[in-house]
C-alpha cells in the first residue's frame, strides 16, 4: 500500500528539522499555520514557526534528532488529520521523548499539501492546567 503524501512530507520536515534546514521546513507550512511550541505557547505563521524552530534547535543545543513511527491519516474535504507517534532524541537525554502528535494538513491547489497545525504534543496537551 502505498504512504499517504502527507506522511512524505513529515518525512521531509524531519529531515530537514535534524539538517537545520529552516528555509526548507517553513514551506511545508501554511502561511497561517500554527505551531505549539510547549503547552501553553504557540507559533503563529511562517516567520514565528521559523524562530521557534531555531530556538528549540538552539535550546537542545543543536542535538535534536527526529523520527516517526506509526502513523494513521484520516483524510476528508481536501483535509487531513494524522496522529503518529514521534520520537525525539537530543544529546543530551539519555533516553528518547516519546509523543503521540497530531498534525492537520490542508491541501492546496497549487502548492499540494501544507501543515497547518504542527502540534507534537498531541493529546497531552489536555493534562495541562
Amino acid at each position: 500500500m502505498q504512504e499517504h503524501d502527507v506522511l512524505n512530507l513529515i518525512k521531509l520536515a524531519d529531515t530537514a528539522i535534524n539538517a537545520e534546514d529552516f528555509d526548507t521546513l517553513v514551506e511545508l507550512y501554511s502561511d497561517d499555520a500554527v505551531l505549539v511550541v510547549q503547552p501553553g505557547q504557540i507559533a503563529r505563521g511562517k516567520v514565528q514557526i521559523r524562530k521557534a524552530f531555531e530556538a528549540i534547535a538552539k535550546h537542545f543545543g543543536n542535538t535534536l534528532t527526529v523520527t516517526q513511527g506509526k502513523a494513521q491519516v484520516i483524510e476528508g474535504g481536501g483535509t487531513a488529520l494524522v496522529i503518529m507517534e514521534t520520537v525525539l532524541h537530543t544529546g543530551e537525554a539519555k533516553e528518547p521523548i516519546d509523543r503521540r502528535a497530531t498534525y492537520v494538513f490542508v491541501q492546496d491547489e497549487t502548492r499540494g499539501w501544507l501543515c497547518t497545525v504542527d502540534n507534537s504534543y498531541g493529546t497531552d496537551l489536555l493534562d495541562e492546567d
